[in-house]
Formats: C-alpha cells, structure tokens, sequence
C-alpha cells in the first residue's frame, strides 16, 4: 500500500460516510422517534472503527466519563498509573451496559422487538480491548476516557453484557494518525510496546484486583485483537491455572495463527481456535471479506498487515485460523447479524438473522470468513462495502455481521465450563 493510498484513506477518515450503511429499507423505517413511553434513542454517527475503517457508533456525552474531544497531545502517564476504566461493574453511565434493545427484522422482513438486558450475576466476566479509534495525532494515545472509546464500547463491548460482566480499560494504543504514517502496519517497535505495556497493566489489574478467581473471556477487534494475542500469549497461553479459567476468546481482525491443518501450534501453543460450539478454553478468529483477500491484503495472511502488530512476522509454514462464528465445526451456515440503527428506529439496533451466509475458505495462502447475502432473502438491511479497499475486505463489519452468534457461541462455552467446573 503505498503514500498515496495512505493519503486517500486519511481523507475518507475525515468524512461520516465510509462504512456507514445504507439502508435500502429507509423509506419503512420509523424515522418518527421513539413508541409512547420508550426511551429517546441516542444520536448516532460515524467514527473511525477498526484499522482506518469507519463504523457504526453512538455519540454519547455521558457525564463524568471525560472529554468529548480527542487530546492533542501524547500524554505523560506511565505505564504505573492506576488503570482508567472505560467499563466495569458499578460505574454509573457505563458504556458496555447501554441498552441493547433490538428490532429483529426476519428474512421475509417481518418485524418484532428483543429486549436483552445485562445479567445481574457475577459468574463470569468478560475481558474488552477494542480497536483502533484514537484520533488523537500523537504516536499514542493517552488515558483520557473519550467519546471514540465510549461509542466502541457501546457498539462491541455492549452486546456481550447479557451473558458476562464486561471489564474494558483504556490503553495507550497506536492512534489513527500514526498509522497513516505505517499503512502496511508495519510499525516501529517503540510504539507497539508502548501500547502493549499499558494494556497489559490493564489486564493485569483485571487479574488481580477485578476477577476474584472467577472464569473470564477476552473479546477485541483489530488492533485490541492483536494486544489480545500478545496478551494471551504471553500470560494466559504458559500459565496452567489461567489457561482453566479462560472460557472463550473472541479475536477478530487480529490474524490468530496457527499450524498448517491444526487448531494450535502458531501464535498459542496450548489453546486451540474452536471447533465445535459448547467447547471452553478456545477461541473464535476470523477476517470477513467477500472474496479471496488480495496478494497485500491486511488481514487473513500470516507474516504481514495486522500480523505485524502482535509480532508475527513469519509469512511460511502457518496460516490464520477461521473459525465460522455460525458453525463452529465448519461449514455454511446463516449469520445472526445486528447493526446500530443510526436513529433510523425506536430502538437503538436492528438485527437481520439469516439475511447473510458465512463459510471459512482458503486460497492461495489466504483463510478468510466468505459473506454473501443468503439467496432468498427478501430482507433488505445495509449494503456491505469494503471500507477502505480490498485489502480490508468487511474488516469494519467483523462484529456486527455475527454478532448475535459470538455472542450464543460464548454463552454456549461458559454453559459447558460451568458442567465442568461445578
């Protein structure tokens, strides 16, 4: 990818149309307000979601949750600050306990509503590192809680709430500015390690001082996917007991690699890629793209894009794992997709079971989640597009489009680690 790209990419950034959806329905929507009696949906709008990708989320302004606006500047705050929560248990206006009321609209379009709500047990707890979204223009982010990490957390800490108590801190990560600077992600080693430092600190204070012994699964997307690898690797990964304690990982975008034909063997060498639903101790890895990634393609070949950013730099002898969120054994199966409304509707999402298909494939040295629109289906949701190239293929979309099944898939892993464990 060259400067020029790069340049193109920062202009689409500064736009609120890359990635946005359109929804082809529109003219059906209730665009009113909310029904009698329900609460005002919140205004959404588009931020950068992912790596230079734009996605859906919620423009919140929730008191004492910090500035609005991103920092101009680097920020001083070691490694050694006490961690800055952008979720946990107990905060008022926490962002990843939002409401998750739903319009289900069926493949034939009819409409009804879902109203999951957060669980009030304590079981299990879920570990949240979200994506690239800093717009700050230094090399790191710094510790300020803003509007960015909050509409993230919303979008994609939020909906795993109902099955798990979501723990999400804020980190130092490389920010959207610095890299337009690397956009082969090939970044310099003093920006990466000052990111993993502060994530680490924050898991490690999740360890020690959050989860009480208590099962746990870790869920992040694209560059919060990458610090999970490094995370997992070099804590969980050698570590016995915590291995036991880890019910599921969700690590999309971040290329998990593995053996040639097996479930191990590359960037975790004793915890396997899932393969079937109801088993602990795994994790659930994809990059979703409509066809087969091209040659510079960031995501879904092993050694180069955002297999950079967790240190894997080896492009022979591996490949990155896929695993169909909506059949873990593998296979087709129909994704469980849900979107932000965009104040489109009543309720703050909308989700299209069945209207989209999904089956892992390989090609040329490349694994992929290939997503199509399921034949027959009537149902008119919002157009995929490929954010900001093929490259990236439905890189902003990795979440959403089986939102619904990671969020089952998890839950059917904590139901077999709770018949383990008593």
């Amino acid at each position: 990818m060259d400067r020029k790209r790069s340049a193109k990419y920062a202009r689409m950034m500064s736009t609120t149309s890359l990635g946005k959806p359109a929804f082809h329905d529109q003219a059906r929507m209730d665009c009113s307000g909310p029904a009698p009696g329900s609460a005002a949906p919140r205004p959404w709008r588009s931020l950068t979601f992912g790596l230079f990708a734009m996605a859906l989320v919620v423009e919140l302004g929730l008191a004492g949750c910090g500035s609005s606006s991103p920092s101009s500047g680097p920020g001083d705050l070691a490694s050694s600050t006490p961690t800055v929560w952008l979720c946990r248990p107990g905060m008022t206006d926490d962002p990843c306990t939002q409401s998750l009321e739903t319009t289900v609209v069926s493949p034939t379009g009819a409409r009804s509503i879902s109203t999951p709500k957060a669980t009030s047990s304590t079981r299990f707890a879920c570990f949240y590192v979200y994506g690239t979204v800093s717009q700050e223009r230094s090399t790191n982010a710094n510790l300020a809680v803003q509007s960015a990490e909050i509409d993230s957390a919303i979008a994609q800490g939020s909906p795993f709430s109902p099955i798990c108590q979501v723990y999400a801190p804020v980190y130092r990560q490389v920010t959207m500015a610095d890299l337009e600077k690397h956009p082969n992600l090939d970044l310099g080693p003093a920006e990466t390690v000052t990111a993993y430092d502060s994530i680490r600190s924050g898991f490690e204070d999740f360890l020690d001082h959050q989860l009480g012994g208590r099962p746990f699964v870790v869920i992040g997307d694209s560059q919060g996917a990458a610090m999970l690898n490094l995370l997992i690797e070099n804590i969980v990964d050698p570590n016995p007991a915590l291995r036991a304690r880890l019910v599921a990982g969700v690590i999309l975008g971040g290329n998990v690699e593995v053996a040639p034909g097996q479930l191990d063997g590359g960037t975790f060498k004793q915890i396997p890629a899932c393969s079937r639903l109801g088993q602990a101790g795994c994790v659930i890895a994809y990059s979703s793209f409509p066809s087969t990634p091209p040659a510079d393609s960031l995501f879904g070949r092993p050694g180069q894009g955002v297999s950079l950013q967790s240190n894997q730099t080896a492009k022979s002898r591996l490949e990155v794992v896929c695993v169909n969120p909506a059949a873990l054994s593998g296979g087709s199966a129909t994704l469980d997709t849900a979107f932000p409304t965009l104040g489109k509707l009543a309720t703050p999402w909308v989700a299209y079971p069945g209207l989209y298909t999904a089956t892992c494939e390989q090609a040329d040295g490349a694994s992929w989640l290939n997503v199509t629109k399921t034949p027959g289906s009537t149902a008119k949701g919002p157009r995929l597009t490929e954010g900001g190239g093929a490259e990236y293929g439905y890189h902003v979309w990795d979440l959403s489009l089986a939102q619904d099944n990671l969020v089952s898939d998890v839950s059917a892993a904590e139901a077999t680690w709770s018949q383990q464990h008593g």
